[in-house]
């Protein structure tokens, strides 16, 4: 009978509270349910925490309320875990109401808002994340209208934008990624897949990386996603892995003429690059720079009015040609410098025996320039045909951005340069020779700084 009557009491407790709550009487109920809040029975109950929940968070969201009962909302969120502990169905909220589930909603959103609005981004971060927190509850269980929803994308995005403005990135990863997943699109999303792609790959997180730009393909096919990709693959891989990737992608097909272009750069610059060229000889450091080359000349194939791979290719050929013409004016000098060391000689068998040991001294040198003549002509001509390929798609372009005119400018100048070059090579040896390259030298001569 004391048992029957106690739980009568307490019923009858709960009644005193809904009765004042009906009433939006929120402080009086809160007065009625504190009663219980000491009695071991009440907090077993799963009405009691249901009341709570409900109570706290109407206080911690209403203007009026909120300075009174500063830990409300905190109350609140408490008492929600604790009631889906007890109810994991949320039976009781579709029950009775789910009011206190929008109210923590509505109080993390609009203060997020209101946060947002003032920059103040770690704030900002705390409501929304209660704001997604909360819409969750309301969409994942169906106390919505719209039954088909599956998150409250603004919240979301507001939580990842104010999270990342908080240098908070593993919240901003958190939230955007649901987004990315759901293959969320349209104007005002393309950035959250950026910041997913661009972090994994500063983490060196090639699984997410790869998912994630994977999904941002499938959802904006149009972006240039292949840049991050070799991007990646240049701060991340060792020469050795990334040459492997490029043979790969390469004997499958699957590159497109960015990526030719772009693994052109990573070969042709391993010569240049302090940190990887004291690793090889001369021969691999050739055998990258040509394997550059066909690269860029495989970009060219996909798109022949590529000028930067026609115009990268030109300038590697004129640059090798300068080392090529180097070592002849080195050879030239050395020989130069043995005849001036050589003293004056008389005695004519002496002088025949003295001319012997100098000879002997400058005719590997004259033979080095001699042998130096088939090479150089061979890359001057590769830079003649790559370089006027480059002149001619530019200079059909009707409107040339910076770029554009920086690279004419140059390819006109190279070419004025090769052309004088093999002009002052035949002077006095082949008049008609000499006439076609001194022509094609004030061709382009005429045109420096013209563009």
């Amino acid at each position: 009978m004391i048992a029957v009557a106690t739980l009568g009491s307490k019923a009858q407790d709960f009644k005193k509270v809904n009765t004042v709550l009906v009433l939006n009487k929120m402080e009086d109920a809160k007065v009625e349910l504190d009663k219980m809040s000491a009695d071991p029975k009440a907090l077993a109950k799963t009405e009691y925490w249901y009341y709570r929940s409900r109570i706290y968070a109407n206080l911690g969201k209403e203007a009026k309320t909120a300075p009174k009962y500063p830990t409300a909302i905190q109350d609140a969120d408490a008492a929600f875990q604790k009631l889906v502990a007890l109810d994991p169905a949320w039976a009781m909220v579709k029950d009775k109401g789910n009011d206190g589930i929008f109210d923590m909603y509505s109080y993390g959103y609009n203060n997020g808002i209101r946060s947002f609005n003032e920059k103040k981004w770690d704030s900002a971060s705390s409501y929304f994340g209660y704001a997604v927190t909360y819409s969750d509850i309301l969409f994942q269980n169906k106390m919505t209208k719209d039954q088909n929803m599956a998150f409250d994308t603004t919240s979301l995005l507001y939580a990842g934008y104010s999270s990342q403005n908080a240098q908070k990135g593993v919240e901003a990863c958190k939230y955007y990624a649901r987004l990315a997943e759901a293959k969320v699109g349209g104007d005002g999303f393309v950035d959250i897949y950026k910041y997913l792609v661009i972090t994994y790959m500063n983490e060196k997180k090639e699984e997410s990386f790869r998912k994630y730009i994977a999904l941002a393909k499938q959802v904006y096919p149009k972006e240039n996603w292949d840049d991050y990709e070799i991007e990646y693959i240049d701060r991340n891989f060792s020469l050795t892995e990334k040459e492997a990737f490029y043979d790969k992608a390469d004997a499958a097909g699957s590159f497109g003429e960015m990526q030719y272009l772009q693994f052109g750069e990573i070969f042709v610059n391993v010569k240049h690059d302090a940190k990887e060229k004291d690793k090889y000889d001369s021969t691999k450091l050739d055998a990258y720079e040509k394997k550059g080359i066909e690269a860029y000349k495989k970009a060219f194939a996909k798109n022949p009015s590529n000028a930067i791979a026609s115009f990268n290719i030109g300038v590697i050929y004129y640059n090798n040609f300068g080392l090529l013409d180097d070592k002849v004016a080195a050879n030239i000098k050395a020989v130069q410098t043995i005849n001036a060391s050589k003293p004056a000689e008389k005695d004519p068998v002496k002088k025949k025996a003295l001319d012997a040991k100098f000879k002997a001294q400058t005719d590997p040198l004259l033979k080095a320039n001699q042998d130096l003549e088939k090479p150089i002509n061979e890359t001057l001509d590769q830079a003649i045909d790559w370089l006027e390929k480059t002149y001619k798609i530019e200079n059909d372009k009707a409107g040339k951005n910076s770029t554009d005119k920086s690279i004419i400018n140059k390819a006109v100048d190279f070419l004025a340069n090769i052309y004088q070059y093999k002009r002052d090579r035949v002077r006095g040896k082949d008049s008609k020779a000499f006439d076609a390259f001194d022509a094609k030298f004030k061709e382009y001569d005429n045109l420096h700084g013209k563009f």
